[in-house]
């Protein structure tokens, strides 16, 4: 039996039908106490980034044998309870790469040229030609916090777009060849110097609130920073502070501390116009989300074969 708790491109859960007995019900993301009552006999779970799999969900899944997730993050699950219960984690590593890049650099473009969100203006007969004109990204600096896989390829579009690129990663080494176009610095530094910050750490004790009030005083009004990593790693309600007073250009999330968001976090961005706002889909095209799939439905079907 294979549970699959969130949405998967259909095809490849077709494909996992042809060999296993297969429970797809993508509403269980939002209904997680179903979850534990459904995995007997379940040797495979694959989950998105709302499922949490937990010590308690293991314990009680004697027969589990591994864990595709749809994504690439892995704070959602409880990686030492899997080492505990030799359960194996899959990953979908590189394939939603391209999806989230781009959405990083075209949002980049939107925030700064900041000429799309004059729709009311526009149809109420002002013509705001001159606040419109905004900015080019040619010749700006990217500053990427966490330098993997993702973060490199944002920097190689970037540099073709003529900009600067600077990054933070004290996890990766000084020389690795990724730094060959890239200037290692400090947090800090590329908080004082980038025009364009974009987040691409994981989440961890380290990393919560690793962009905070403290620290955003350190960023130029003119810029503008980005979040399609994890939520919780900008201190939300401190950047909305920040927007709100414009002390910086403007910002954009795709990712946040409670998801969905409720009425309380939801109520730190309200009128706010400087900020884009999506749910979660930096990763997510037609795309990512058929090759995503693909790449999981073939390691769950590798591992179960294998045993």
């Amino acid at each position: 039996m294979i549970l699959i708790t969130e949405f998967m491109n259909q095809n490849a859960v077709e494909n996992l039908k042809k060999k296993y007995e297969v429970n797809y019900d993508k509403s269980l993301a939002d209904h997680q106490e179903k979850i534990p009552g459904l995995m007997k006999n379940v040797k495979a779970i694959i989950v998105r980034n709302r499922t949490q799999i937990t010590e308690e969900l293991l314990k009680n899944s004697t027969e589990l044998l591994c864990i595709g997730r749809l994504g690439v993050g892995l704070d959602n699950i409880d990686l030492e309870a899997c080492k505990k219960h030799n359960i194996t984690v899959y990953p979908a590593t590189g394939a939603n790469t391209n999806s989230v890049v781009e959405y990083v650099l075209t949002t980049a473009l939107v925030l700064l040229r900041g000429s799309y969100n004059r729709f009311d203006e526009m149809v109420s007969g002002k013509w705001p030609r001159e606040k419109s004109s905004g900015n080019e990204i040619s010749g700006k600096t990217l500053g990427l916090v966490g330098f993997g896989e993702i973060a490199q390829k944002t920097s190689e579009l970037a540099i073709n777009y003529n900009m600067k690129v600077i990054a933070y990663d004290p996890f990766l080494n000084k020389t690795d060849p990724a730094w060959n176009n890239v200037k290692n610095v400090s947090l800090e530094e590329l908080l004082k110097t980038a025009d364009v910050i974009s987040i691409h750490t994981p989440l961890n004790q380290s990393t919560h609130h690793l962009i905070n009030s403290k620290n955003l005083i350190y960023l130029k009004p003119s810029a503008i920073i980005i979040n399609a990593a994890r939520g919780g790693i900008i201190d939300d309600q401190a950047l909305s502070d920040h927007l709100r007073e414009n002390k910086i250009k403007g910002a954009a999330l795709d990712v946040f501390e409670k998801e969905p968001m409720d009425e309380k976090s939801g109520s730190f961005f309200k009128g706010l116009t400087n900020l884009i706002l999506t749910p979660h889909i930096a990763g997510v095209t037609e795309e990512s989300n058929e090759k995503v799939s693909d790449m999981i439905a073939l390691k769950v079907d590798q591992h179960l074969s294998s045993i």
